[in-house]
């Protein structure tokens, strides 16, 4: 397999249970199974509204694909009352500056609540000093994580004993990132605008 990377922070070599969950994520994440290029039409409309907010921030340019994983691939409220592109919990929403109340719900502005998220995922990492901990804590929360790594007496994300979901997470985001990146080589055909977009994005690279 190739090697794969989240915010630089690579998969590790070698170890054939991380390579058997990256394998079955890139499967699931394939045109076969999910039929849709809506994908790469989200991330056309939407990475050039986050890019920037991210970098101002000094987030790593990885992080645009949570909100495609988040709300990309579903519509709507959470069970859990998560909502908008970055999925904020309502109060989780308030606290990073996002008025969320019975007229207005800023967690579905897409500029607004990428600052929010920035603000959050900044905050985290100076509390995990990882990426990949990073994106965990983001899907399962700060003071579960802060728990899993003491009782575990383990900060390295791939080597962690997880719930489901949150082992999954960063797979997924990196599933998110190689269709995105590389549609043809998962069966997508890249709409003309994410082709359009990336060439404006490698023009502006070597001005």
């Amino acid at each position: 397999m190739a090697q794969l990377n989240f915010a630089e922070e690579t998969l590790p070599l070698g170890d054939v249970r991380v390579e058997r969950k990256m394998k079955t994520w890139l499967s699931a994440f394939s045109y076969g199974r999910l039929h849709t290029n809506r994908l790469h039409r989200k991330a056309a409309e939407w990475f050039p509204v986050i890019e920037p907010i991210l970098a101002a921030y000094g987030i790593p340019e990885d992080f645009k694909y949570v909100p495609l994983v988040e709300s990309g691939l579903k519509e709507g409220t959470s069970p859990k009352g998560a909502s908008g592109f970055w999925q904020f919990m309502p109060g989780t929403a308030r606290t990073y500056g996002l008025k969320v109340n019975s007229k207005v719900d800023e967690r579905k502005n897409l500029r607004k609540s990428t600052i929010a998220a920035a603000k959050y995922i900044k905050e985290l990492y100076g509390i995990f000093d990882s990426w990949t901990l990073v994106a965990a804590a983001y899907n399962v929360g700060d003071n579960h994580m802060k728990r899993q790594i003491d009782r575990q007496n383990q900060d390295n994300y791939f080597k962690m004993k997880l719930n489901r979901e949150t082992a999954g997470y960063v797979y997924k985001l990196i599933s998110m990132k190689e269709i995105v990146e590389d549609p043809v080589r998962y069966g997508y055909r890249a709409p003309r605008t994410l082709l359009a977009y990336k060439a404006e994005s490698t023009f502006k690279a070597y001005q």
